[in-house]
């Protein structure tokens, strides 16, 4: 398979994970699972003399006694198969060996199906030991509880600890680019502190395979790459070999090249994770060839390791701080709404206003035909621009950006006021929303050179060809028309306020002004409804039971079936139970439910237990807290928690070790019931429409479900007067809230 030219519209995925060779200061086999060999480099004979030239489709244990005299029979197997039994090979890596007198070491990483042999010098250019200093340079590292203080100590400790001639912290944005935001350096080098550097230097593949392989070594920019070479004559129906986890992988040639411009003779890099993304990388360079053995990149990796959990440590905290001041705003709008009777008295009139509820500078409040300017906010003219545009342009009922201009031309008119803006619809039909305004960020981004990549034509093919810039020379631009952007906690608050929001409106009859004429119609249609229950579900059901009973008459049957059939018969009372249940519900829909103590936690058992059943699982982990009863409906309520418990085990059964935690909490006031998981999320944009009808995540499209059972979920507990929300993230889990007045 030929690999794809890359030019200037495809350099993003240029295929780096398979370029068809390897840094030449050690040498690769790959195996498969019979143990034959199907690659191996071309520099094999450089490490191993004697050795034929092409020994693909040989057993690896004919050359076994050229890589390991010393070790015995068999051993590379063996260490494979323990690797395997256990789905890691880091209990065997490295491998510590001798070929021809010198020490090496053997590295096994999977290849799709095949494994990787990778061979490499044990001996190291460093003059110490890192796995003997690396204690006491983490200790130094933690020691500041400022983060800004804690990566440049952190630079300090990495160089003095490889003696690289320049160590950085590089951080990503969210558009990619990276800057450079901790530095450690040479005397006489210049300082690389505060520049940026564009997405295209790291483009997105690279990024991902940091994410996977931790430390990444360039010994020698100017050394020539070897060849991974397969059976001779098929090389080009061959797939190229992956070599996403190897350690010899070779690096892009737009890479070397931009390195060599930047005079940079070795590079090491070390990448920082934070919630499992790519958060930046300690970038290492020096101006001489330097290679670090297996072991000591394995002891800096853990540097890597514990500085991205005290990262991720510090950001948590800082996040925790905001998202209680927030919270605690909202609580105290929450409450001031319940005890007023003018909503807009009690967003706008207190204290608190919803100004708080985010770090914006000016909202706007626009209900029951009236407006509320709070802080800085633009002019009325603007403004009625700006709601027309929502009104033609926004159809979600939650809706942010922080370059407005971008999107919305005659924004550029207020952007000192409101380049950035989150909306929320309390009904689009009467024209009824927040709107919170941040104003304009002016940021002097400094570039090591002009971040456009220039372009070379190829003299052979034609194409234009990325060619890494020559000047790093600081290049400054101006950005404007941006503003800050808004934080996840903010995010999170807002939409946490249109829940109370929505919540205290129809406490208040509000919210249903516009569905009056409406609900006549719908009511009408109620009677037809009914009938179609009664008749095309009842009667199917009553054909059910009649023939299982007949079934169950017989006397030759074996004792198991004839218990099958009498579940069925049970099943079929129960199916007819919550009919005649749904039936008397819609007949008495305009008056409240009947209310009775509810055991809960009844429910809650009988619901797991039918869904381990129902899904065959025996990995899923239920740990149930306090289950308070609650006062209301039996058949409504079991709904409710049937759907937040099936959802629940839906979506937390693709992971590894699908849990879920449910747990009541009751205070004066309330009891509040917490259904988590820690299954695939909801993207915190998508947060606002779960509980609409026929609304359906991109990321659960191949997971069974209609998009309804949320919808019937929020109006009953309405029709309870509880109130539910939700708190998730992508790929961590989701949490449902349900609150119920205990009076």
């Amino acid at each position: 398979m030929p690999l794809q030219k890359t030019d200037l519209t495809n350099c993003d995925i240029e295929p780096i994970h398979i370029p068809g060779q390897i840094q030449s200061h050690g040498f690769l086999i790959a195996i498969d699972h019979n143990c034959i060999i199907k690659y191996h480099s071309e520099n094999i004979s450089k490490f191993l003399p004697g050795i034929a030239p092409n020994i693909v489709g040989q057993h690896i244990n004919d050359i076994e006694p050229l890589i390991g005299k010393n070790e015995p029979p068999d051993f590379i197997r063996q260490l494979i198969s323990f690797g395997r039994a256990n789905k890691s090979f880091d209990q065997t890596n490295p491998f510590y060996t001798d070929i021809s007198g010198n020490e090496f070491y053997l590295i096994i990483s999977p290849s799709g199906a095949d494994y990787l042999l990778e061979f490499e010098p044990a001996e190291s250019d460093l003059k110490m030991d890192v796995q003997k200093m690396v204690g006491h340079s983490i200790s130094g590292m933690l020691a500041d509880k400022d983060l800004g203080k804690l990566l440049n100590s952190s630079a300090i400790q990495i160089k003095s600890l490889i003696g690289y001639d320049r160590v950085m912290v590089y951080r990503f944005a969210d558009d990619g680019h990276g800057e450079v935001i901790a530095e450690a350096k040479n005397d006489n080098l210049p300082s690389w502190l505060g520049l940026h550097y564009p997405a295209s230097d790291i483009p997105v593949q690279a990024r991902e395979l940091y994410k996977l392989n931790l430390t990444r070594l360039i010994t020698n920019v100017d050394n020539a790459t070897s060849k991974i070479v397969t059976h001779k004559g098929v090389l080009e129906n061959e797939a190229p070999l992956d070599l996403t986890y190897s350690q010899l992988r070779a690096v892009s040639p737009i890479h070397i090249q931009y390195l060599k411009n930047m005079g940079v003779q070795s590079s090491f890099s070390i990448s920082l994770i934070y919630k499992k993304e790519l958060w930046g990388l300690i970038a290492c360079h020096n101006y001489t060839p330097r290679f670090i053995d297996f072991k000591s990149r394995e002891s800096s990796k853990l540097i890597g390791q514990i500085l991205s959990s005290a990262l991720e440590f510090r950001q948590d905290e800082a996040n925790q701080f905001e998202q209680d001041r927030l919270k605690t705003n909202i609580d105290l709008l929450s409450r001031y709404m319940l005890k007023s009777n003018s909503i807009e008295d009690a967003l706008t009139g207190q204290d608190i206003t919803i100004l708080d509820a985010t770090n914006a500078k000016g909202a706007v409040l626009l209900y029951e035909n009236s407006t509320v300017y709070l802080g800085k906010t633009p002019n009325e003219f603007e403004l009625q621009g700006l709601l027309n545009w929502i009104k033609h342009n926004v159809n979600e009922t939650f809706y942010y950006t922080n370059e407005l201009p971008s999107v919305f031309s005659d924004a550029a008119k207020f952007k000192n006021i409101g380049s950035g803006i989150m909306v929320l619809t309390l009904s689009a039909e009467l024209n009824e929303y927040i709107i919170w305004f941040k104003p304009e960020h002016i940021e002097t981004i400094t570039w090591a050179g002009n971040p456009d990549k220039p372009a070379e034509v190829d003299v052979v093919s034609g194409l234009l060809k990325i060619s890494p810039r020559h000047s790093f020379e600081a290049w400054s631009q101006q950005v404007s028309g941006k503003s800050e952007p808004w934080s996840p906690e903010e995010i999170k608050s807002a939409m946490r306020l249109k829940a109370e929001v929505t919540y205290a409106i129809n406490q208040k009859a509000s919210a249903i002004r516009l569905l009056n004429e409406k609900l006549k119609d719908a009511y009408d249609e109620l009677d037809t409804f009914s009938y179609t229950i009664s008749h095309d579900l009842k009667n199917p059901i009553s054909t059910i039971k009649g023939y299982s009973q007949l079934l169950s008459k017989d006397s030759a049957l074996d004792p198991k079936v004839k218990d099958v059939l009498q579940r069925i018969v049970n099943k079929t009372d129960k199916m007819n139970e919550m009919i005649n249940e749904v039936l008397g519900y819609s007949k008495i829909g305009r008056s409240a439910p009947d209310k009775t103590t509810v055991d809960i936690g009844k429910i809650i058992r009988d619901q797991i237990q039918d869904l381990k059943v129902a899904y065959n699982t025996d990995k899923l982990k239920v740990k149930i807290g306090e289950t308070p009863a609650v006062q209301g409906d039996p058949v409504m309520l079991s709904q409710v928690f049937a759907n937040l418990l099936s959802n629940a085990v839906k979506y937390s059964l693709p992971t590894d070790q699908p849990e879920i935690i449910i747990e009541g909490k009751e205070n004066e006031h309330d009891i509040t019931y917490s259904i988590k998981d820690n299954g695939v999320g909801i993207d915190i944009k998508n947060l606002p429409n779960v509980f609409e009808l026929f609304k359906r995540m991109d990321n659960v499209q191949d997971i069974e479900g209609s998009g309804v059972g949320l919808a019937i979920v929020k109006r009953i507990v309405e029709k309870h007067k509880g109130k539910i929300w939700a708190d998730s993230e992508l790929g961590k889990g989701t949490t449902f809230f349900v609150s119920f007045k205990k009076h």
